[in-house]
């Protein structure tokens, strides 16, 4: 009776867990990112969603760009006068902006993998509530790096990429935290 009650409280526990906590599935983790952001931008949200919030942190995301988050937030804190950890990012990083609309045709898709690292592309037109036909239909591209630890997808790295150059949010959070203070 014992046993079956610890296979049915591991079971319970297994569901009460989103999938990308416990899947090597390295589009896991992207998925559920870009659910949080599909959601902050549709029009009926009632609070924007962090894809940084402390809860997903060490969930989906890789160590190294977990400390590196930690340590620009501190640092932003410090900079707004708050005793709480503050996002440094003033803008979305996965659609590399502030502004847009709701986010229409997303497809996320595993685009490669090379030396244990996969390149998971998320697409979606950002711009779809304004007037210019050009602008409406621009597609939009981030690509997730993804990788391995403790037997899960983990998200490494994010690039949103304009005019063909990636935006490496690892490498914005390390210029963030080798500024100088202005004190």
């Amino acid at each position: 009776m014992r046993l079956a009650f610890t296979f049915f409280v591991a079971g319970f526990v297994s569901f009460a867990v989103p999938a990308s906590a416990q899947s090597p599935d390295p589009v896991a983790p992207v998925k559920e990112v870009m659910d949080i952001t599909i959601s902050n931008w549709s029009e009926d949200v009632d609070e924007w969603k962090s894809i940084f919030e402390s809860e997903l942190l060490d969930r989906l995301y890789a160590r190294d760009l977990v400390a590196l988050y930690r340590q620009a937030s501190e640092k932003a804190a410090k900079l707004f006068d708050s005793d709480d950890p503050v996002d440094p990012f003033d803008y979305d990083v996965v659609t590399g902006s502030p502004d847009g609309c709701p986010l229409q045709d997303v497809k996320i898709a595993l685009a490669g993998e090379k030396d244990g690292v996969s390149d998971v592309v998320a697409t979606f037109r950002l711009w779809t509530c304004e007037e210019n036909e050009d602008t409406r239909n621009l597609v939009t591209e981030a690509h997730f790096e993804v990788v391995q630890e403790d037997g899960r997808a983990v998200i490494r790295d994010i690039y949103h990429i304009l005019d063909g150059e990636r935006d490496s949010v690892v490498e914005e959070l390390r210029t963030m935290i080798a500024q100088e203070d202005d004190e």
